[in-house]
């Protein structure tokens, strides 16, 4: 079987790096808030370019609290609009209601999955407050028209580059695009942790300041509580191994890239939609491919097809947040774009493991497929 993605065989590359950071953590004696941390947090604001990155204990908690931040620092209100993607995974939703906001959902662009900037203007009231783009697939979203519209009609931008690290637009990354933006580095994420981690990142100092006291009790100086915060915050074993795998990402999604590039090259079935698939040297290498996400009509025939060979694939994702029982209130609302792209995405593997003699075999049985 050709894995979706191979977790194990990923970890293993840097197995002899990875165990000396975790035993220099407990040899130290310190596990949360130490050197691992803060050495971790300026790497990976150095690598996205720009001036804080703020660890947490998820990607979750970094979109929850840097709204909470908001409303904390007097930019936000109870019942103030966010807008967000109709298709995006259901974690940017929650993290908006988790906070008393209310979503906005907006279709996205049927090409890329992401915001479509034509009709975020048409979403924009007097309640609106944030653009919530979602950088999905691992393409950052339109944000050079979105800042626009933001700086326009004066809105505070939030990226979701939850599935987006090192993703960039004219060398600009995914995390120095809007206000703030939050990560996750889930371990099936391009930089995952070995355990749940996440991180916001900023050029806002009052903003940083404000997360770090959020993330911890809502202190800044032990047993002084200025903030009704939280406990959210990546440990020293986190921090260190994530410090190792980030000096390896690059070399990682370039491996990527390269099976991006075979599939989008190599797949020739009309019964199948590939993504970007008028993509041109100058834009390919802003793409960081989390994931390749293919349409089929037929998408459960081709799945079980690509199983019955030894394939595995993923759907992400099967069901729209707007007909999840979460939110049952919405669930007689009506996105079509959205729900056309939830009945026929499928995920073929790729990963930075992933041989090139497997990625022939996955466009082989694709070519093959017939309905």
């Amino acid at each position: 079987m050709i894995p979706f993605l191979d977790l194990k065989n990923i970890n293993q590359q840097y197995r002899e790096e990875l165990i000396a950071s975790c035993t220099r953590v407990i040899d130290s004696g310190w596990y949360i808030g130490g050197n691992e941390l803060e050495q971790f947090e300026q790497n990976f604001a150095n690598y996205c370019g720009v001036k804080f990155a703020i660890g947490v204990a998820n990607g979750l908690d970094a979109l929850i609290l840097t709204l909470r931040a908001w409303k904390e620092l007097g930019k936000l209100q109870d019942g103030d609009e966010v807008i967000v993607p109709s298709n995006t995974y259901i974690a940017s939703i929650l993290a908006i209601t988790a906070n008393n906001l209310t979503p906005v959902l907006v279709e996205p662009d049927i090409n890329t999955y992401n915001l479509d900037p034509k009709k975020i203007e048409a979403a924009i009231t007097p309640k609106t407050k944030v653009i919530l783009p979602v950088h999905l697939y691992g393409q950052l979203a339109a944000m050079s028209e979105i800042m626009r519209l933001a700086k326009k009609h004066n809105l505070l931008v939030l990226e979701d580059s939850a599935q987006s690290h090192g993703a960039q637009i004219d060398y600009k990354k995914a995390g120095n695009w809007g206000d703030a933006s939050g990560f996750s580095f889930y371990p099936g994420k391009n930089l995952g942790a070995l355990g749940d981690a996440g991180a916001i990142t900023t050029n806002d100092a009052e903003l940083a300041q404000m997360l770090k006291a959020l993330r911890n009790y809502g202190s800044h100086e032990k047993y002084k509580n200025l903030f009704v915060g939280v406990n959210s915050r990546l440990d020293e074993i986190q921090a260190a191994m994530l410090d190792v795998k980030l000096k390896h990402l690059d070399v990682e999604v370039n491996h990527r890239r390269t099976i991006a590039k075979m599939y989008l090259e190599g797949i020739k079935n009309s019964e199948l939609i590939l993504p970007l698939s008028d993509i041109d040297a100058s834009q390919y290498d802003q793409h960081v491919w989390h994931l390749f996400v293919i349409r089929s009509k037929n998408r459960e025939e081709l799945q079980q097809y690509l199983s019955e060979n030894g394939v595995q694939t993923l759907i992400h994702y099967p069901i729209p947040p707007h007909k999840q029982q979460a939110y049952k209130e919405w669930n007689d609302l009506n996105y079509p774009i959205s729900e056309k792209i939830h009945d026929e995405v499928m995920s073929l593997p790729i990963g930075p493991t992933m041989s090139l003699e497997d990625v022939k075999k996955v466009i082989q049985l694709c070519n093959c497929f017939k309905v």
